[in-house]
């Protein structure tokens, strides 16, 4: 999913140059930020598996940051073809978003729900969501 994460990022960012006057940069800065910090775990899910077949730290680190690098390629493509689709970026933004809460709430909340530690994935997530309405309303 992380083509529509780049695509958020791209739409955001087209949209504040384009001069659109409800997108401030800071709030384009928060949703990059909050997209970011999301990519860890994301990198630690491909690397850790690797990492425990016996692969070295440095080659798991690697394949973790490689499997993220298309969401800054979606996001700088989208800003590029923003001149021509300037009037989809709406639709685009919310297909985006639309794939991500898809995700969220298909894969990662059952999942983070089972288990011995359940309770430790519930105080993680609360803590990443007041993480993100920290930067939302402080930056935007």
């Amino acid at each position: 999913m992380l083509v529509p994460e780049g695509m958020a990022v791209g739409v955001v960012y087209a949209g504040f140059l384009a001069g659109n006057t409800g997108i401030t940069a800071a709030a384009a800065l928060a949703l990059a930020l909050g997209i970011a910090i999301q990519n860890f775990p994301e990198g630690a899910i491909v690397s850790m598996p690797l990492r425990a077949e016996g692969m070295s730290k440095g080659k798991t680190f690697l394949y973790g940051v490689f499997s993220v690098v298309v969401e800054p390629i979606a996001a700088a493509a989208t800003i590029f073809a923003a001149g021509v689709l300037v009037p989809v970026m709406p639709y685009l933004l919310a297909f985006a978003a639309g794939a991500m809460m898809y995700v969220v709430v298909e894969e990662l909340i059952p999942e983070m729900s089972e288990g011995k530690h359940s309770n430790w994935g519930t105080i993680a997530f609360s803590l990443g969501f007041v993480l993100m309405m920290i930067l939302d309303v402080t930056l935007g």
